[in-house]
């Protein structure tokens, strides 16, 4: 199946699914943001699935991607996002540009975060023969986007002993002065993540910064460890 097909199939499958009734609270879950067709996650992806596997290369995957971002309707997003997700190991870092260009276009928490596992694979995978590689990340946190400055926060999540933890630190401490909702978010969850592997670690780091973090990113970083 080329390119071509698979965006006229997609988008015949997930017309025949439209449901206008799901449609509204969706749409008012995500503010208003964006039209819904009213699928749920499972339903969509059965239908995605059931056009069968394909197989892109990352230049394809990234013009389907693309080309599903200009749909109207949300849960083309979300496909592109999975298909992004399915292929990651196809695209490199020569593409991280572009993945950030989508960050841009449409965005939302719900895109966003996607997106964020998708750079943080490519990089996690390119790290192996590039340890210097994550200074892309340097370069998105003082983004004048915040939600290129979220994908900086967001890119380690579920490295675990992998996460240059210096790096994390670093970046929530420079984004703490931060006074967006989403990026206070971030920081916390961030955080949260890496206490999974050093609670310890992350304790210290938030009694050391308390006075400037945000309650929101303390409370999310101290979910699980007890004490706020």
């Amino acid at each position: 199946m080329d390119t071509e097909q698979y965006l006229v199939r997609v988008r015949a499958a997930l017309g025949a699914l439209a449901n206008p009734e799901l449609a509204a609270p969706m749409r008012a879950y995500q503010r208003d943001q964006f039209p819904f067709l009213g699928i749920k996650t499972p339903e969509r992806r059965q239908a995605v699935a059931a056009l069968g596997k394909v197989r892109f290369s990352g230049a394809e995957t990234l013009a389907v991607a693309n080309a599903l971002w200009e749909f109207p309707e949300r849960e083309f997003q979300y496909v592109a996002v999975d298909l992004l997700a399915r292929h990651a190991n196809g695209l490199t870092v020569a593409d991280i540009p572009a993945l950030l260009a989508l960050v841009q276009r449409k965005s939302w928490w719900d895109s966003v975060d996607g997106l964020a596992k998708v750079v943080g694979a490519v990089i996690h995978r390119a790290r192996v023969e590039d340890p210097q590689i994550q200074r892309l990340m340097d370069d998105a946190l003082t983004h004048d986007n915040l939600w290129v400055r979220r994908i900086a926060l967001l890119h380690q999540l579920g490295w675990y002993g992998d996460c240059d933890a210096g790096r994390l630190f670093r970046y929530a401490a420079t984004c703490a002065p931060e006074t967006e909702f989403f990026i206070r978010k971030a920081i916390g969850w961030a955080l949260r993540d890496y206490a999974r592997h050093d609670p310890d670690a992350v304790r210290r780091f938030v009694e050391e910064h308390r006075q400037q973090l945000s309650g929101l990113s303390v409370r999310e970083a101290m979910k699980h460890l007890g004490g706020v």
